[in-house]
């Protein structure tokens, strides 16, 4: 079920580690960024958009991570985006003809590997290196592009209705996770990304996560925070213990 979070965005959270998919409302459609999870999950969410009457006009996925590349068919043959080093790293991990099995087999969790459909993974296209906003008929999205968590991550601001998208950053079900496969300085790369959402921070009303709960603007600041601390306590050599944190150390399975 769609929820709204901020006028003219809405959200509907899968069951999977509390993915958030959102939907932004534009002049002819929406857009909409990491749609989901679960097959059926997908279609109630294309069956809630028919239902208001908003085609989907262009998608995007933050990172290319299996969890954010999704697509059901329900959901048309808009155009998907993601960041040029995002659709990159796609192109170049699905190349093998084995990919989608070992994902199947090795990344999703057995208990809903059934429910997931992989024939759509990953069809995005990747905007030129140096785009700054999403191409489409709606609200203006800014990209905020870093290499913390996965290549090419981008968190999105929707500047008209102060809203930050964050991708798998600012969870407050999850650690910070960063990118270990082969980053010269991954925790470096986690520190400047949350430097890069600090800068925008102000901006932002509403804290969306890829995972975990919608936040308000305290949300923002707080959890930039927080992360910060934790990776900053692993470049010491020790992960923090502290109040309220226990609840935050479940992985999603993104490999």
């Amino acid at each position: 079920m769609l929820r709204q979070v901020a006028e003219g965005v809405l959200i509907h959270e899968s069951e999977f580690c509390q993915s958030n998919a959102v939907v932004v409302q534009g002049r002819a459609g929406v857009l909409l960024i990491d749609p989901g999870v679960q097959g059926h999950e997908m279609a109630c969410l294309a069956n809630d958009l028919r239902e208001l009457g908003q085609p989907v006009v262009a998608g995007f996925s933050t990172h290319p991570h299996w969890d954010h590349l999704l697509w059901h068919a329900g959901l048309g043959a808009a155009p998907r985006y993601g960041t040029a080093r995002c659709a990159a790293t796609v192109r170049d991990r699905l190349s093998d003809p084995g990919a989608k099995a070992r994902i199947a087999a090795q990344l999703i969790p057995p208990d809903i590997a059934e429910q997931v459909p992989l024939d759509l993974l990953g069809l995005i296209t990747g905007l030129p290196a140096d785009t700054v906003r999403i191409p489409w008929d709606g609200p203006q999205v800014r990209i905020i592009e870093h290499q913390a968590h996965a290549p090419g991550h981008a968190a999105l601001l929707i500047e008209e209705r102060g809203v930050l998208v964050a991708g798998d950053m600012l969870s407050d079900v999850l650690i910070p996770m960063l990118d270990l496969n082969g980053t010269a300085d991954p925790i470096e790369d986690h520190l400047a990304a949350l430097r890069l959402l600090e800068g925008v921070a102000g901006d932002a009303d509403v804290l969306i996560p890829g995972h975990g709960s919608v936040g308000g603007a305290d949300q923002v600041h707080a959890r930039i925070e927080r992360d910060r601390a934790y990776v900053l306590a692993l470049r010491e050599g020790h992960v923090p213990v502290t109040p309220g944190s226990a609840h935050r150390l479940r992985p999603a399975g993104n490999g």
